[in-house]
């Protein structure tokens, strides 16, 4: 198998994932709650940066480019910033959880090793 096809399998596994999740929760329809809170916080970060990652090599011609870690950390810490500490200030929809910080950084490991891996 290409690398490239596990990579792309591993978002298409990701986006199909996530939106499966987002609409089961919008239809109310009961999920265990490791899968309805937290799974999307994993599956996000790995999705943009894989969008990032093939925009760049795409736009740049360059196939073999890697996004640098503090890249993936300045990522990580953004999606955390924003969603864990900025929008539950100003929203009551969203709530404060450093599960979700964790899980933002594991999903940066796990692109990190998805990206050598292609």
């Amino acid at each position: 198998m290409k690398r490239e096809t596990y990579i792309f399998g591993y978002f298409l596994f990701s986006c199909i994932s996530g939106l499966l999740v987002y609409c089961l929760q919008k239809l109310e329809i009961p999920l265990p709650t490791i899968i309805q809170f937290y799974l999307n916080d994993l599956l996000i970060v790995p999705i943009v940066l894989l969008v990032c990652l093939f925009l760049i090599r795409r736009l740049r011609r360059d196939y073999v480019f890697i996004i640098p870690t503090i890249y993936i950390l300045y990522v990580c810490f953004g999606y955390s910033i924003f969603f864990e500490y900025y929008l539950p200030k100003i929203s009551n929809r969203y709530t404060s959880d450093f599960v979700d910080v964790f899980l933002y950084f594991i999903g940066g490991g796990l692109f990190y090793r998805l990206q050598k891996i292609s």
